[in-house]
């Protein structure tokens, strides 16, 4: 586990009914740059992709933009950003987006970030990576989620010693600092599990 460096932030392409959704992106975009930390995301310029990926970069801060080559026209690919890259398909792209990320955030959006969340969660869940993921639970939009997640394990579908690991804030304002808290725990028991090998 290394220091928060860079977020990839999972979101949709469309606005939503709430305008609180994009009031969140930009916030969050925002603060990613004051922090002087960089955005990954899926190179998209509309919706709530657009909204956050704008904000970082008017506030000064570094935007990598990662997106499939057949999404380049519908998602409305972003010239912009700090660095573009294209991918061959949706595998490689989630990778890239993966690989270049330190923490992962989940705003509102639809099935492709719903499955692009629980993708980055099963692999925190299966040990793959110790990466902390924040849920920006705006106005309680993944609240059905949490829902559902706390109806598997009381159905022991999650058993212990296979927990989901992730973090719900309700405020946009609050995503940056509890990554950063996250990573400083992740890092602190990664050190004590080595200390405790000898």
């Amino acid at each position: 586990m290394s220091d928060l460096k860079s977020i990839c932030v999972y979101c949709g392409t469309g606005e939503g009914t709430d305008p609180a959704y994009v009031a969140a992106a930009t916030t969050l975009g925002r603060n990613i740059a004051e922090a002087g930390l960089s955005l990954v995301y899926g190179g998209g310029s509309i919706g709530l992709m657009g909204a956050v990926a704008r904000a970082t970069l008017e506030a000064g801060g570094k935007v990598t933009g990662i997106i499939p080559r057949f999404l380049q026209e519908r998602e409305v690919m972003m010239q912009t950003v700090t660095e573009l890259i294209v991918t061959e398909d949706m595998h490689e792209r989630k990778r890239a987006m993966f690989e270049r990320a330190d923490g992962f955030v989940a705003l509102p959006g639809g099935i492709g970030t719903l499955e692009e969340l629980v993708e980055v969660l099963t692999w925190g869940q299966l040990g793959r990576h110790r990466k902390p993921v924040v849920l920006a639970d705006i106005n309680g939009f993944w609240r059905p989620l949490v829902d559902l997640l706390e109806h598997m394990k009381s159905e022991a579908f999650i058993r212990p010693g296979f927990e989901i690991d992730y973090h719900a804030v309700g405020r946009a304002a609050d995503i940056v600092p509890t990554l950063r808290e996250a990573c400083k725990v992740a890092t602190q028991g990664a050190q004590l599990a080595d200390l405790n090998r000898f």
